[in-house]
């Protein structure tokens, strides 16, 4: 068993934190879709969700040792710098959290440890190469990559499903889309639970517990896929209204093809040891299989939003986890503030969030603020004017999306009348 400090033990508990709160924030990544479209009860969702996440961690440490042998040199990283950065990554969790925003934990953590880092050592101690290749390029690229699949098999299964009986295959995608939440789920573990498990082996690296270029320990394996289960189950309700309503309305056709997109990717980035966002992936595929019905619209305010934090997770969890490292620079003290500065914090922003509760009984509700977010300008009218597949028969007609606009669905119940754009 290694040796422990007390700095080092704060560290690995801190690090457990931010994987709690990376489960709970990332749970819309595999459920959303799947409890928008009423294919599993909420609870049941999580339960499944949080199960596969534990699997996955086992799966694979590709990712967790990119993160520990590959982003920042592990000469002269102290456990305090990895303090720093966890600091940074979970208050940037719990502010998404709390505005439901499903930002990416995995940024977060990377610009955390790229902020303390650069603030203990200098840049030098970055490896751009890895950052660039395995990080930068992969958050560009994922999104776009699932949502064009997603577009494109949204468009296949309506076109394959056209003259399929509407019950049945309504039953076999709402089926599909469970398999694929599972997917989805495998995949987050093999993907993010690995990144708690790099940065606490990092940590015990730097704190002199075990030697340079070890693997993760097996205790690390699952003292990090549980905690991410835990946080999984508990559901981040708020970041699955947005994620299953607020970005577009979906059918059960189009939340099997996005699911299946972004597992495919999350899985083929695990395997080559991109530190990929899984946000990212699947808020991707989502836009894309919304895009990929006709008919279909994307909120594009709620997407706006989303984009912003997206560019601003490094940046500003890199600024907290500088800012965090320069205070522990004056020794037990300044840890101890740090400390403190982050419990009281997450306990503000726990309190801010009960003033307007979501959870199980009222996440498929109706969220007015992102209703009114989107105005009917000149996009929003020509997509929600574009008329779906003519129903022959009542099997396919039975398989018509559900408009997103109540304008939608008068343009659709009557098609003579003209949309003016």
């Amino acid at each position: 068993m290694e040796s422990f400090s007390l700095i080092l033990a704060i560290v690995v508990v801190t690090a457990l934190a931010f994987d709690f709160t990376n489960g709970f924030h990332d749970t819309a990544n595999a459920m959303a879709t799947t409890i928008s479209t009423g294919a599993m009860k909420p609870k049941v969702a999580v339960a499944m969700s949080a199960v596969l996440n534990l699997v996955g961690a086992f799966l694979s440490v590709e990712v967790a040792n990119t993160i520990s042998k590959g982003l920042v040199d592990e000469a002269g990283i102290r456990p305090e710098v990895i303090f720093a950065a966890l600091v940074g990554a979970i208050l940037w969790n719990l502010l998404t959290w709390l505005v439901g925003l499903p930002s990416s934990s995995s940024h977060a953590l990377m610009g955390g440890l790229i902020g303390a880092t650069i603030a203990s050592a200098g840049v030098g101690a970055v490896h751009g190469d890895v950052l660039v290749t395995k990080v930068l390029i992969p958050a560009i690229a994922a999104p776009l990559v699932a949502g064009i699949a997603a577009l494109l098999a949204t468009r296949l299964t309506y076109s394959l499903g056209r003259k399929a009986d509407g019950n049945a295959s309504k039953k076999g995608y709402r089926a599909g889309q469970i398999a694929s939440a599972g997917l989805v789920s495998l995949a987050h573990g093999t993907n993010d639970a690995q990144k708690t498990m790099g940065v606490i082996t990092l940590a015990l690296v730097a704190g002199g517990a075990v030697a340079p270029d070890s693997d993760p320990p097996m205790w690390v394996i699952l003292s990090a896929g549980l905690a991410i289960a835990l946080g999984t189950y508990l559901g981040g309700w708020r970041i699955i209204r947005t994620m299953g309503k607020g970005l577009t309305d979906l059918q059960p056709q189009q939340g099997f093809a996005a699911q299946t997109s972004a597992a495919t990717v999350i899985l083929a980035s695990s395997h080559l040891g991109f530190s990929l966002s899984t946000t990212h992936s699947v808020s991707g595929s989502v836009m894309g299989a919304g895009l990929g019905r006709k008919g279909g619209v994307v909120r594009w305010s709620t997407a706006t939003r989303m984009f912003v934090a997206w560019g601003l997770t490094l940046p500003a969890a890199a600024l907290v986890g500088a800012l965090a490292e320069y205070v522990t620079g004056f020794g037990s003290w300044g840890t101890a503030v740090v400390a403190v500065f982050l419990i009281a914090s997450s306990a503000a922003i726990w309190k801010l969030s009960r003033r307007e509760v979501v959870d199980h009984t009222n996440v498929n509700d109706t969220d007015t603020d992102t209703d009114t977010a989107e105005p009917a300008g000149v996009i929003t009218t020509a997509i929600a004017a574009v008329t779906p597949p003519p129903a022959s028969g009542s099997a396919t007609a039975s398989q018509d999306p559900v408009p997103a606009f109540p304008s939608q669905a008068t343009a659709e119940r009557t098609p003579t009348t003209t949309t003016t754009v």
